[in-house]
């Protein structure tokens, strides 16, 4: 436990209780972890947490706080979630998962093991039943709808299996509606629109109506829009299921160049191995949870 005595730290005011961290306890395979000391070592540290509970884990540090996670930029913990109401089914259950800045992983796993609903979960769509998500810090259960709304909307792209692209609007109006609703200006919101339109080839198409696409164009405007705003998260639930090699590649790549370049984390469901294959791990969901694949789907 995480314990107090008097003391000073930047932003204290004077007579104030601050935290003191036990570091003895702190072992990680019969060691002390240096990288933890450094991290209890840090005012940033001490300043964010209050009291609570500390736990190191082999992959985060994870702080055990309504609304506080540090470390990993997406952290599951021993989430499960069930569906039906008569007859609950248990689709996953116990599933941790970490996902740091700058990392790409891939799920895989059969049809109806849960993977579009644990993208949900990852986004707050859904509510997991068990466990917590924390994404960027945030604890997503100690948040409302609204609140959860907004950080979507700020920190969250998501390619839907079904696109979900407004039929009223052009190619161009579609992508630059994330932009829109972040009230980003339009002499800004316009050029960073066309820049990812052109990114996956379809800058000429820029005004084109939503109908004329073909189901490939779809995804792929749908992807540009996902990724328009710089999110700290990509989730992308079947992002190449509709396009051809080539055009499949060149989306995968896109992801690849966008997720690093912003020190973002992205997590695609795919039932592909080539498009697995393109990220920095593959985990097979199942119903007791995620674990490395080790063949196909």
């Amino acid at each position: 436990m995480l314990t107090r005595r008097p003391s000073r730290i930047d932003g204290d005011r004077p007579g104030s209780s601050a935290l003191h961290f036990p570091r003895s306890p702190c072992l990680h395979g019969g060691r002390r972890c240096a990288r933890l000391d450094a991290l209890l070592d840090s005012d940033t540290f001490r300043q964010r947490i209050g009291s609570g509970t500390l736990c190191y884990a082999p992959s985060s540090v994870i702080v055990n706080l309504p609304g506080t996670c540090v470390r990993a930029l997406l952290e599951l913990i021993d989430v499960g979630k069930r569906v039906g109401t008569d007859r609950p089914r248990t689709l996953f259950e116990g599933l941790s998962l970490v996902v740091q800045a700058g990392e790409s992983i891939a799920l895989v796993g059969e049809s109806g093991t849960g993977k579009s609903t644990l993208l949900n979960v990852m986004a707050g769509i859904d509510r997991a039943d068990t466990g917590r998500v924390c994404l960027d810090g945030i604890d997503l259960a100690t948040l409302g709808d609204d609140a959860l709304a907004g950080l979507r909307r700020r920190r969250i792209g998501f390619v839907f299996q079904a696109f979900h692209l407004l039929p009223q609007l052009t190619l161009l109006q579609n992508v630059a509606l994330p932009l829109q609703l972040l009230e980003v200006p339009r002499a800004q919101a316009r050029p960073r629109a066309l820049a990812m339109l052109e990114a996956v080839g379809l800058g000429d198409r820029a005004d084109d109506p939503v109908q004329q696409l073909s189901g490939g164009e779809a995804q792929r405007v749908a992807v540009a829009r996902a990724l328009v705003h710089r999110p700290a998260l990509v989730l992308a639930d079947e992002p190449t299921g509709n396009l051809d090699s080539d055009a499949a590649d060149g989306v995968l790549a896109l992801l690849r160049e966008q997720v690093r370049a912003h020190g973002a984390a992205c997590v695609l469901v795919t039932h592909s191995m080539r498009a697995a294959a393109s990220a920095d791990r593959v985990q097979r969901l199942t119903s007791h949870g995620v674990a490395p694949a080790t063949g196909p789907s």
